[in-house]
This record gives C-alpha cells, sequence and structure tokens, in this order.
C-alpha cells in the first residue's frame, strides 16, 4: 500500500511475497507425496527391466590363464514385482553371480585362435536364478556369448 506521500510500506509489501513462498513450499510438498505414493503403488507392479549386475568367474582350470574381456556385469533381464527388482538392484554389488568354469561348458571357438573360447549365457539362467535367491526370474542374459582366451 502506498501513504498519502507515494512511499510504499516495506512491511506490507513483504507479506505477499511470504505468502506465495508458503504456498509454493506446501505445492511442493503435496507433489513429492503424491509421487512417493505413485512410486511404492508401481513397486507393487509386475514389471519387466534389465539391470547390470555383477559377475564373478570360478575354478577357472589350474595351470591355465584367463585372458580377454570377459565382463564385470551382465545386463539381465528380469520379470518380477518392483519391489523384489529393487532389492536385487540395490544388493547388486555385494553379492555377484557366479561363473564356475568346473560346471559351465565352454567351447573351442573355431573362427580365433587355439586358445579362443566361448561360453554361451543362455544355460547359465537357472544356475543365475538360484544364486539370486529372490521372487524375480532372470528371462534373459545380455551378452548371450562371453568370448575369451585361456591360456
Amino acid at each position: 500500500m502506498e501513504k498519502k506521500d507515494g512511499i510504499r510500506n516495506a512491511s506490507l509489501s513483504g507479506k505477499g511475497l511470504i505468502r506465495i513462498n508458503r504456498n509454493l513450499l506446501i505445492f511442493a510438498f503435496f507433489l513429492l507425496l503424491s509421487f512417493i505414493f505413485w512410486y511404492l503403488n508401481s513397486l507393487s507392479k509386475e514389471i519387466d527391466t534389465s539391470i547390470k549386475y555383477s559377475v564373478s568367474y570360478t575354478e577357472i582350470p589350474t595351470g591355465r590363464i584367463l585372458s580377454g574381456n570377459l565382463p564385470l556385469k551382465l545386463n539381465l533381464m528380469l520379470k518380477g514385482h518392483g519391489y523384489s527388482i529393487l532389492k536385487l538392484m540395490i544388493t547388486s554389488n555385494g553379492h555377484p553371480l557366479k561363473i564356475d568354469f568346473s560346471e559351465v561348458s565352454y567351447n573351442h571357438d573355431q573362427k580365433g585362435g587355439p586358445s579362443d573360447y566361448y561360453i554361451i549365457t543362455a544355460p547359465l539362467i537357472n544356475s543365475f536364478n538360484a544364486q539370486l535367491m529372490s521372487e524375480c526370474k532372470i528371462m534373459s542374459v545380455k551378452p548371450d556369448t562371453l568370448f575369451f582366451s585361456m591360456k
């Protein structure tokens, strides 16, 4: 408001700004609250998603050395409830999946040299599901073939 002399009252002009900031704060709080409820609701449904999961290689034949670019993480296509998939995403670094060379069949790569081999990951899905001990199931693994050299 202005006084008769044309000077604006500073105490009255600040109240409008405080009211706008308060309304904006209330709007932001309820927007965040609605997002949280929406997210919790979406986690209760069954979804398909892909996550990167750590992998380790064990029981390499004695006297042999692995070389090549074996990935440290595999892309797993999962199907399950959002809660179980979120749990896997959180715990993926703590418990890597194990590929045991004494149990897996690796084949000689005819196109490569005498020390080049490959592993097809599709037969490993049942083993991976057992290792995860989760309600969600692995539908596929990418890459579908792991190439490596063993000398």
